[in-house]
């Protein structure tokens, strides 16, 4: 493997070879994408593209082979029973609105109750809003405290006989923390209500099981894993998933159909109609292939010592607060802070001018924002592909952003 820069894993990402002055630190938003990644998906449109599912045919055998290989790839990558567990989507965002329509749907009625971490990105919190206004059911929210720790006590507290789902990240996109999903799984349990978990920024930076952390329902995206934009999964246990209506309606979801009836496909097929995204699902699983040669050990080992790194140094720059944890422990990746009298879209400005790529705004979390009293913040999100020169660079810009903004030395 070529090194570049003292890393032995940037060289497997294109962008940098176009881009080399490029400091990318959006990893929450989507990551980029290594070569074998690349070369997946164009060996799949180059040999065996056709429509999966549909043809008896050599080519449309391949395309379903590499349709359904992937789907095992993702069975075994976090830890699922079956493969009829596994239902792709087109995000992590779809994989949830597919929970509140078809569980809702099933299961949910007037007077029953939902609740939702109030640090939730919009795509786990929106589906809970629409389905509650839909059914008369009541939505209701779990407070964090101000560094991001949610109390198992105060989620026991929260918990009613009517509560039939609770929705919360395994990470926030915002702090950037692991929330403690086993325990809120065996708490919900208890009380007889469902948990979902939004994985988007945990499955990609360390190992996720379905099975151990008990969870109901898990939704990621491929995009933040270092696979194809447009490819996501959705876990959902098997008995729940066999009461649950379809999402969609269409061509492949349905075993019979007569003018005034359709009897539906068995799983996962029910919940995926249509043309699926074949060549996607192909690069998902180069995507888990590339990450699985890495190792998770080596992924998080590195990841902790970029955080830390920059954590630090961020600490001793005046005006500077990190929203959040004291330890950098606690930031998995994801640093979100604020610069005193600079807005955070300013902040992005001068960071994009020294050719450093940060997020700023509310980070589809608005009513985190609101209850933690901050309007926006600017974030950093790293990567295993980052390297301590990105880190270096990334703490010289921030040091100027006052004095650029017209603050003096």
């Amino acid at each position: 493997m070529i090194i570049l820069n003292n890393n032995p894993y940037k060289a497997d990402f294109p962008v940098f070879r176009h881009y080399p002055d490029l400091v990318y630190l959006d990893n929450a938003a989507t990551t980029q994408k290594p070569i074998q990644v690349m070369r997946s998906v164009e060996k799949y449109y180059s040999e065996e593209n056709a429509n999966p599912l549909r043809g008896l045919y050599e080519l449309s055998i391949k395309a379903t082979d590499a349709y359904e290989n992937a789907r095992e790839a993702v069975r075994k990558f976090i830890g699922a029973k079956s493969t009829k567990e596994i239902i792709f989507t087109r995000n992590a965002t779809e994989s949830l609105n597919l929970i509140a329509y078809s569980f809702g749907k099933a299961f949910i009625r007037e007077g029953d109750e939902i609740l939702v971490g109030v640090s939730e990105h919009h795509s786990n919190l929106l589906p809970w809003q629409n389905l509650a206004r839909e059914t008369g059911s009541v939505l209701k929210f779990l407070e964090c405290d101000r560094q991001g720790a949610y109390s198992p006590e105060d989620l026991k507290a929260a918990l009613t006989p009517n509560t039939r789902l609770f929705a919360i990240a395994q990470v926030s996109n915002v702090f950037g923390r692991f929330n403690p999903i086993r325990e809120f799984a065996e708490i919900c349990h208890r009380n007889g209500t469902r948990i979902v978990c939004d994985g988007a920024q945990s499955v990609p930076h360390a190992p996720v099981d379905v099975e151990d952390l008990d969870v109901d329902f898990l939704a990621f995206s491929g995009h933040k894993l270092y696979a194809p934009m447009g490819i996501g999964v959705l876990y959902g246990r098997e008995e729940l998933l066999e009461q649950m209506p379809p999402f969609l309606s269409g061509g492949e979801m349905i075993a019979y159909v007569t003018r005034e009836n359709a009897t539906y496909a068995d799983l996962p097929h029910k919940f995926e109609a249509g043309t699926v995204n074949a060549g996607g699902a192909a690069g998902l699983r180069a995507a888990i292939g590339y990450i699985e040669s890495i190792g998770f050990e080596n992924i998080v080992q590195r990841e902790k010592e970029l955080t830390a790194l920059a954590f630090h140094e961020m600490k001793r720059i005046e005006h500077v607060s990190i929203i959040g944890s004291e330890n950098s422990e606690d930031h998995n990746g994801i640093i979100t802070f604020t610069v005193d009298g600079v807005h955070p879209h300013d902040i992005a400005a001068v960071f994009d001018a020294d050719g450093i790529a940060v997020r700023a705004g509310h980070h589809c979390a608005q009513p985190l924002h609101q209850h933690i009293g901050v309007q926006s913040t600017a974030r950093m999100s790293l990567a295993f592909y980052n390297e301590e020169k990105d880190i270096e660079r990334f703490i010289d810009t921030l040091k100027t952003v006052r004095r650029r903004m017209g603050y003096g030395g």
